[in-house]
């Protein structure tokens, strides 16, 4: 199977897809969304979203990158496509699938996908915009509030041209909740020759298993399973290679986890103002703590900590056993700690 590393907004930014894919396994991943209104952005929009653009398009790791962009207008949105092109992204995405309500009442994300022939505008005009060398690919959901213009969207996106599709097996209406409807993803793919990633409800190696099975996608998407396991597109490229691990036995150990968290809180101290660092920290945390015993143990001791300082010197004790030899990811299936 072939992973991608979900766009998460206000989570998975730059900082958190520079430690995930430093743990392997992970073959491509899509930034969270730029928004575009009624302006070409200027040049640093797009680097401040995807700083990896320097990087030829790559994390520290030298994984891909694919830029998102979301919004409504055919021709702005073709016309910021032109400029980020400029900058040689590894691919540019279009956003279909936001469930945010500010983003919907501005005719961005989800919303669009009760307009199938606005959809396929967007992304014909994006396409004829883009050198053909670079991909053009689109995320959507199932719907908005039902999933009856589902195919209607996914063979309107196959028609403008899109290299490839991830869809979301939820409308906007189920928001996250469980369950993902994988066999909606099963009916579009008799319906479009598209080649379709699929996206929604993957914590685990099985889950991976089952979504493979029910969708035919060997291609998936995976967005809070991978912040809560870091290791587990690791664990899925090992079970592909027939490398079990004993039962219960995490692919990335917790060693490993607290060396990724001091080199995550140097990143977001470099970035993020010094009032809302400690608030990133304890939400990877918060996701980690499904997973890792250890992290709850941290998140109730760093809860009441907010002075970035007194953080700092916490991860130095704490963490300081997790020091690690970064590794190779892509054809390195062994993880270092």
């Amino acid at each position: 199977m072939k992973i991608l590393l979900a766009p998460m907004e206000g989570l998975l930014d730059h900082t958190l897809r520079d430690m995930l894919t430093r743990v392997g396994g992970v073959d491509l991943c899509v930034t969270e969304f730029i928004r575009v209104t009624n302006t070409v952005l200027p040049r640093r929009a797009f680097i401040r979203v995807a700083p990896e653009l320097l990087n030829n398009s790559r994390t520290v790791a030298g994984v891909p990158v694919r830029v998102q962009l979301l919004g409504s207008d055919p021709i702005c949105l073709a016309d910021n496509a032109a400029a980020l092109a400029e900058l040689e992204p590894h691919g540019i995405d279009l956003n279909f699938g936001c469930p945010a309500k500010t983003v919907n009442q501005h005719r961005g994300g989800a919303v669009l996908l009760d307009e199938p022939e606005l959809v396929g505008q967007i992304v014909a005009a994006v396409r004829r915009a883009v050198p053909a060398h670079i991909p053009v690919s689109a995320k959507m959901r199932l719907g908005y509030n039902d999933d009856r213009r589902a195919e209607d969207c996914a063979q309107a996106i196959e028609a403008a041209g899109a290299s490839d599709l991830v869809v979301h097996a939820r409308t906007k209406a189920h928001g996250y909740r469980p369950p993902a409807y994988w066999d909606r993803i099963a009916d579009l793919r008799q319906h479009v020759r598209l080649p379709m990633v699929a996206n929604g409800e993957i914590w685990t190696v099985a889950d991976a298993l089952r979504c493979r099975e029910v969708t035919g996608c060997d291609r998936l998407m995976i967005g809070r399973g991978m912040v809560s396991d870091p290791g587990l597109a690791l664990a899925i490229a090992r079970h592909d290679a027939g490398q079990t691990d004993e039962a219960g036995n995490r692919a990335v150990p917790w060693a490993v986890i607290a060396g990724l968290m001091q080199l995550f809180w140097v990143g977001v101290s470099q970035r993020v103002a010094p009032r809302h660092r400690s608030g990133r920290l304890k939400q990877w945390l918060n996701y980690l703590r499904k997973v890792y015993p250890e992290a709850q143990q941290a998140f109730d001791e760093l809860r009441l900590m907010h002075d970035p300082a007194q953080i700092t010197q916490w991860l130095m004790v704490h963490a300081a056993g997790g020091m690690w030899t970064p590794y190779q990811v892509r054809g390195d299936k062994t993880c270092t700690g």
